[in-house]
């Protein structure tokens, strides 16, 4: 299952010919270079591994340099790594946008916005209690737990606490277009994560046409 390392640019909209408005998300994705290829008989499965901007050689440890090293490829910042499906690579490859095909779903991985620590109805959807009559209840959780058995609050309880910054993935979205020449894809609608946020995108695996 290919897959390509991208930073989100930010959105916008493109017109098709027959005047339709689409929203889409600018991600400048790749180029990409295989740094590490696993086979069954060194690593137990078959994976390639990959590396996405460069990194300052001072900033990157040494058995990272020497890994960079023995693939004979300059230091990068972020890795990841795909299942291969009877394809071939080799070490210092180049995966680009080219290799990905319009009109293709995908699925996108990347990590949310933080939002800090929040209150229960922005973080839940909980409903607010009463406004008036001397309610002191307006925004608060409420009962957390029953007031005999079993006296305490069950793990999992939809409280207050930090929200956001978590990695949530968007399947099946539409590769509208492809900007070889720049190194951009525009998605269709919108992906995980802010401006400059990285994120990974990959071929759907559900719900492929």
């Amino acid at each position: 299952m290919k897959a390509i390392l991208g930073k989100k640019i930010g959105m916008t909209q493109i017109f098709t010919e027959a005047g339709e408005v689409i929203p889409v998300t600018v991600i400048e994705a790749g180029p990409e270079t295989v740094t590490q290829i696993k086979t069954v008989e060194t690593d137990g499965y078959e994976a390639v591994q990959v590396g996405f901007e460069d990194a300052k050689p001072q900033r990157v440890n040494k058995p990272m340099t020497g890994h960079f090293e023995k693939a004979g490829v300059a230091p990068k910042k972020h890795l990841i790594e795909f299942r291969t499906e009877g394809e071939a690579y080799e070490l210092g490859q180049q995966i680009t946008v080219a290799d990905f095909e319009v009109g293709k779903l995908l699925d996108v991985t990347g990590t949310s916005k933080g939002k800090g620590t929040q209150g229960n109805i922005k973080r839940h959807g909980h409903h607010r209690g009463p406004m008036s009559h001397g309610s002191k209840h307006k925004r608060l959780a409420g009962a957390l737990a029953a007031g005999t058995y079993p006296s305490r609050v069950f793990k999992g309880n939809a409280g207050p606490g930090r929200m956001g910054r978590e990695t949530v993935t968007v399947q099946n979205v539409e590769l509208v277009k492809v900007i070889e020449e720049k190194n951009l894809m525009l998605i269709k609608g919108a992906v995980p994560g802010n401006k400059g946020g990285i994120v990974r995108i990959q071929y759907a695996v559900k719900g492929q046409k």
